[in-house]
């Protein structure tokens, strides 16, 4: 399980040592890795600057810098690319690749989003269930969750497609490695999260592999409708602990559907039958109001 060597490369340790201290373990359990910048870029330059190849060069030319694409499991080509990039403070892993096919699901909470809220939503509205798997947490607050899927089909990358502060890592994308460091801090395993990530539910593969909806039915701000009637459920069944997160999200997605005015007064009824006061469910709608 990648992570397993958090505790291996100290303060004295040189970047590039302690990156690929911790990226050899993922590469043995057979996540293919690459060297990343502080920036969560891939650290190798590609050697076709300049002069891009058309189609573009996936790295049958031998050479390494082609990005995601030279993602290996094999410890001597790890230790060259590191080698060949000393300034490599993290490792990414690549994503939809073989044998754990691996999916990302970022979720977010810079800028007002709230992905695991978002995901909570989407699981109670289609009916599948979020199993315990692997959970990297995020310096800015946030978490990857880590689900094995089929090789087929491909799952596309994807940014706010599901939900605001959903963001999908899938084939051809990567997710930043545990332990790696970044300008904005380090990335960690969760404590007490599973060694190994679980088989993504069927439900939500379905909903990723989806295509686009028609462009006339878009809505504002790349936000997908959210029947009324989800909305309001949503908030009824809502656990001790979440009753003003789901309140306030599922209030700032009326707002984003034009459906503010409209839905206020059952939102607050949903938040009520949930043992919230009148006073704390109109505070938060109003918060919602204002942020829109």
């Amino acid at each position: 399980m990648p992570g397993t060597a958090t505790t291996a490369g100290t303060t004295t340790a040189t970047p590039d040592s302690t990156a690929l201290t911790r990226a050899l373990p993922a590469a043995e359990a057979g996540y293919p890795v690459i060297p990343l910048t502080r920036s969560k870029l891939p650290a190798i330059r590609s050697p076709h600057r300049g002069h891009p190849e058309v189609p573009p060069c996936r790295g049958a030319c031998g050479r390494l810098g082609h990005g995601v694409h030279d993602a290996s499991t094999d410890p001597l080509t790890v230790r060259r690319m590191f080698a060949a990039a000393p300034w490599a403070t993290g490792y990414g892993i690549a994503c939809g690749r073989p044998p754990h096919h691996l999916i990302g699901i970022d979720l977010d909470t810079k800028n007002g989003a709230d992905g695991l809220t978002a995901l909570r939503f989407l699981a109670e509205q289609h009916g599948f269930p979020i199993p315990p798997t692997v959970t990297v947490l995020t310096p800015s607050g946030g978490r990857h969750l880590w689900f094995t899927g089929p090789p087929s089909p491909p799952v596309p990358n994807s940014v706010g497609k599901l939900a605001p502060g959903i963001d999908v890592r899938g084939a051809a994308g990567y997710l930043v490695g545990p332990g790696s460091l970044t300008t904005h801090g380090r990335y960690a395993l969760a404590p007490d999260a599973p060694d190994h990530p679980a088989p993504i539910p069927s439900r939500l593969l379905t909903l990723l592999t989806a295509p686009p909806p028609p462009a006339h039915r878009e809505s504002p701000y790349g936000v997908p409708p959210q029947p009324a009637a989800a909305l309001i459920r949503f908030v009824r069944a809502s656990p001790r602990g979440q009753r003003n997160a789901r309140l306030f999200w599922a209030a700032c997605r009326a707002q984003e559907a034009g459906l503010g005015q409209e839905l206020s007064a059952r939102l607050a009824e949903a938040a009520r039958h949930t043992g919230l006061s009148a006073a704390e469910a109109r505070a938060t709608i109003a918060s919602a109001a204002r942020r829109a």
